[in-house]
């Protein structure tokens, strides 16, 4: 399964599309944002800086997941690739957690630049926050890359792009990516598990701690999208 994991990953990081959508893309939207805003107010009760600098981080983390996991996997259905590896000792799930892993680990780069950027234009946190919220981001991206799979065996390779890019907008709008989500919005956005993803850069703002509430939601997405990917496997496994 190691050798899977870093076939995947060295794919990823030759593919100049996900350089430039979920690496340089994130990066110039957090730009964009924060010199849209005035500088001096706050978002969602945080520094616009701060505010952008993390939906744009999940931004980029959740396309790196979502665009290479379900549209690779969906084409290797296609291609015939992934019954091949059913005939090999490879398990059924090794190759589902091997794409897991390997997704989750491509959404490093899409956090830590668009961090970098933030830096440079005047978040200030502390070096215990600086590592804590990379590590909260990354970890959450596991949800997503779960859902990804997923797609990838629930989508055809000619509408894999389209149900992806769907439910990756969509997610976003009602997740605070693009603005702050309050009032009556933010009752059905706690349902979103990228509102929820958002949630966790909240122990950031002074007498905060970490939202349980929101990692206790990611969780439960977590156990649904994995249970998900297992059956579409196993249904794409009869077929096959």
């Amino acid at each position: 399964m190691t050798t899977l994991i870093r076939l995947e990953i060295l794919r990823t990081f030759r593919n100049r599309r996900y350089l430039l959508f979920t690496i340089a893309y994130p990066a110039l939207m957090y730009v964009f944002f924060i010199h849209a805003y005035d500088s001096a107010n706050f978002a969602g009760g945080l520094p616009v800086q701060t505010y952008f600098m993390v939906s744009m981080a999940t931004f980029g983390a959740v396309g790196a997941v979502l665009t290479g996991s379900a549209q690779r996997i969906s084409l290797e259905r296609g291609s015939g690739w992934v019954r091949q590896l059913r005939l090999t000792a490879l398990p059924g799930r090794a190759y589902t957690l091997g794409k897991i892993a390997a997704s989750s680990v491509t959404t490093l780069p899409a956090i830590l630049v668009v961090f970098a950027v933030g830096a440079s234009q005047g978040v200030s946190l502390g070096a215990g926050q600086w590592i804590g919220l990379a590590a909260a981001l990354w970890l959450g991206s596991f949800v997503f890359a779960a859902l990804g799979v997923a797609l990838g065996y629930a989508a055809a390779p000619d509408s894999v792009q389209t149900m992806v890019m769907i439910t990756y907008m969509v997610m976003a709008l009602f997740g605070g990516t693009w603005f702050p989500v309050s009032g009556s919005l933010e009752r059905f956005a706690r349902f979103d598990p990228v509102y929820l993803y958002n949630r966790l850069a909240t122990f950031t703002r002074p007498g905060h701690a970490l939202d349980l509430a929101a990692v206790a939601g990611l969780a439960a997405f977590l156990a649904v999208f994995v249970a998900a990917a297992a059956a579409l496997y196993r249904r794409d496994t009869r077929r096959a």
